[in-house]
């Protein structure tokens, strides 16, 4: 049973073999007459997209179930919905605010398990961070990655999948906000090269990828006016880029404009935030084939 509630659930050899089905012309159809279940506490335009989409072009049936009809452990504990929702569905994708829910999900065993967001990881996003930087230069290999803002799950899994192909990566945060040394030595792991700073101007020289995600995500409202104080510096702005030289503009989305990334950026001809968010898509085909390919 093939679960992915974090990038490095995959082998190196297994993330290039999902990378390259994702970029398939003509996908499997391994989901053809079966269906599969994403669980969305939290809800997303990229997420459900993407995934609605690639479960159709896999011949397969998405079904997209908000938090109220089922109640993780309210209505139902986390086991009693997988066991139910395992004797209807091929898979089930979770998008949940707490990363124990997704790793329960898995412990049940019955369908593979893909962690769509969780507080701690976002390998769905990093698979197509990955193919959208492979697009761009052929590969992830010998690339810099500059990530600026919040080391929050996003930055984990970018971090990792980075690593695993063999590209540097570069994390500038504030002091408050960057990863503990646990969370350095896991990015690490992978042989890949790692680098923390503070000033984002450092971490952009000679790069070949910015990336920014929000300064505040979902669940963590009331640390707005904080966190927007704290990141006052690590605004992506066309200065930023300037300094960059050559380097593409990442964004997983939404983007906050004005507060983590300009507009300037956004729309400027750097920018590859849309292909990165078409991507989400062809990526989480290319994982369900794999998966699901593995057990037909």
């Amino acid at each position: 049973m093939r679960h992915l509630l974090e990038i490095d659930d995959l082998s190196v050899d297994e993330l290039q073999h999902v990378l390259a089905l994702a970029q398939s012309k003509a996908p499997p159809q391994v989901l053809q007459g079966k269906g599969m279940a994403l669980v969305f506490e939290k809800p997303s335009l990229r997420t459900r997209n993407s995934m609605e989409m690639a479960v159709f072009q896999l011949g397969g049936l998405p079904v997209y179930i908000q938090a109220d009809e089922i109640g993780l452990d309210t209505r139902e504990s986390v086991e009693d919905v997988t066991n139910t929702l395992a004797g209807f569905h091929a898979a089930i994708g979770a998008r949940v605010f707490e990363h124990s829910k997704v790793e329960r999900m898995a412990e049940v065993d019955r369908v593979p398990i893909v962690n769509l967001l969780s507080d701690a990881a976002h390998p769905m996003q990093a698979l197509a961070d990955a193919l959208t930087i492979i697009e761009e230069f052929g590969s992830v290999e010998g690339r810099t990655v500059a990530y600026i803002g919040d080391s929050n799950n996003v930055t984990r899994s970018l971090g990792l999948a980075v690593g695993m192909l063999g590209g540097v990566f570069r994390i500038a945060s504030p002091s408050e906000y960057s990863f503990g040394e646990d969370d350095l030595a896991l990015l690490r792991s992978t042989g890949g090269t790692v680098e923390t700073m503070v000033d984002p101007y450092e971490a952009v020289e000679g790069c070949d990828v910015v990336y920014s995600d929000v300064f505040t995500s979902m669940g963590q409202e009331a640390e707005t006016a904080i966190r927007l104080k704290a990141f006052a510096d690590y605004q992506i702005d066309g200065d930023l880029m300037r300094a960059a030289g050559d380097a593409v503009f990442l964004h997983c989305l939404p983007a906050h404009r004005g507060e983590e990334v300009t507009s300037e950026v956004v729309d400027s001809p750097a920018s590859r935030v849309w292909k990165l968010a078409e991507n989400r898509m062809h990526a989480a085909r290319g994982y369900l084939a794999f998966a699901l390919g593995e057990m037909s």
